[in-house]
């Protein structure tokens, strides 16, 4: 067949326009995407839609398909699509689906010197007071489900302190993870934290820092499921099997025929050691992932928040759990028969309790900074006082007496 230069040019015309559409129109999705206005899922599906429809569309406008192949063409973008349509919905449901993650929990409820601010105020005056020349020279950071305590003390050891005031800025909360790095490399002065990994204790010998632990509370490390699920107990040792994936139904302990989806915490946060320490050394099963869309990365893979499916198992620690989540569709676990209540951790009948801790950090050889920092010092005194104890309790932890 003789080359036809008229269809050829109609041809490129048509591609041409039919690229720039739809090409503008699927780089504003992903646009809009990577900046959080759809699920990930959304945007994933995007280019091979696209990519199908410019296609069919571009063969279409060639003129050289018969119309057999044009209609099988047809139906094969329309499936495409279809399913497209089917992934999204099923996306759309688990995106419904309630997670429990402390990254996303509103701190600046627990701010201090704010205006009804949900942090606790002493009904007396401080025994310890700051004054603004202070202010510069205590720096603190912690783990998200302590900051309500420790963001307390400063309210409570700086009196004069208003919005606005350098008082404000002196309690920062960056995570445990981000909290342990900015101490070991001095960049605040005490932490208010979990104990810390194997990974932060070897990252502080390589910075030839010496961490040192101040125990100031007690709390408890949980577990919980969908409020629906019928397993109201779990042993230490079927929480290992289900970790190590030796336990994979719930059925196995008393549940429904279902997969347990046993979901992780990041790396070095303080729940994750937490359940490593539980673990005792036995190797943990991989945990599940999800992809986020990452501004500056594109699409990135992380460990995936606790989503509440049915057949989900989670953890965390008492407080942020009950206090700091006001979620009815979770249920706390009992533990060995045990409940984690402030009694239970107070007397230490349930399994996981533990203490959590002021950490401050000196050069390997040298004192403990709060003993060369009168700041550090009186701060610490104050915060194992009676009425730092009690700000430690009235919170909703365990006062160490």
């Amino acid at each position: 067949m003789p080359f036809n230069w008229r269809k050829a040019l109609k041809a490129i015309i048509q591609t041409a326009l039919i690229v720039l559409f739809y090409g503008g129109f699927l780089f504003l999705l992903f646009l809009f995407g990577s900046l959080g206005a759809f699920p990930v899922y959304v945007t994933k599906v995007i280019p091979f839609v696209g990519i199908a429809t410019m296609l069919a569309l571009v063969l279409a406008a060639s003129g050289y398909l018969g119309r057999k192949a044009l209609k099988w063409l047809k139906r094969a973008t329309l499936a495409v699509c279809a399913l497209t349509l089917v992934y999204m919905a099923w996306g759309a449901y688990t995106e419904s689906i309630p997670t429990v993650d402390d990254r996303a929990i509103l701190l600046h409820e627990y701010d201090p010197f704010v205006p009804e601010s949900r942090v606790v105020s002493l009904e007396e005056e401080s025994t310890l007071q700051f004054g603004p020349a202070t202010a510069g020279r205590l720096r603190l950071d912690g783990a998200t489900a302590l900051y309500p305590v420790y963001s307390a003390f400063v309210q409570a050891v700086f009196p004069d302190g208003h919005p606005g005031s350098p008082y404000a800025d002196i309690a920062a909360c960056s995570n445990t993870v981000y909290a342990y790095e900015n101490l070991i490399n001095q960049d605040v002065d005490m932490i208010f934290a979990a104990a810390p990994s194997q990974a932060q204790l070897d990252a502080a010998e390589r910075a030839g820092m010496e961490l040192h632990l101040t125990p100031i509370g007690r709390e408890a490390f949980v577990f919980f499921v969908n409020s629906k699920n019928p397993v109201t107990n779990l042993t230490v040792e079927e929480i290992q099997g289900i970790y190590t994936g030796k336990i994979a139904n719930w059925k196995e302990v008393g549940g429904k025929n279902q997969v347990i989806r046993a979901f992780q915490r990041a790396e070095n946060s303080g729940s994750q050691s937490a359940l490593q320490r539980l673990m005792q050394g036995l190797p943990l099963i991989e945990p599940e992932k999800e992809d986020r869309i990452s501004a500056m990365d594109g699409i990135i893979r992380q460990v995936a928040s606790y989503r509440n499916y049915p057949n989900a198992l989670g953890f965390s620690f008492r407080f942020y759990a009950t206090e700091m989540v006001t979620d009815d569709e979770i249920r706390l676990l009992a533990l060995d028969g045990v409940e984690p209540t402030r009694e239970s951790i107070r007397d230490g009948s349930y399994p996981i309790s533990s203490e959590f801790y002021a950490v401050t950090a000196a050069p390997v050889g040298q004192a403990a900074r709060e003993e060369n920092d009168l700041i550090l010092s009186a701060f610490l005194e104050w915060i194992l006082s009676e009425q730092g104890q009690a700000i430690v309790e009235e919170t909703g932890y365990v006062a160490l007496k």
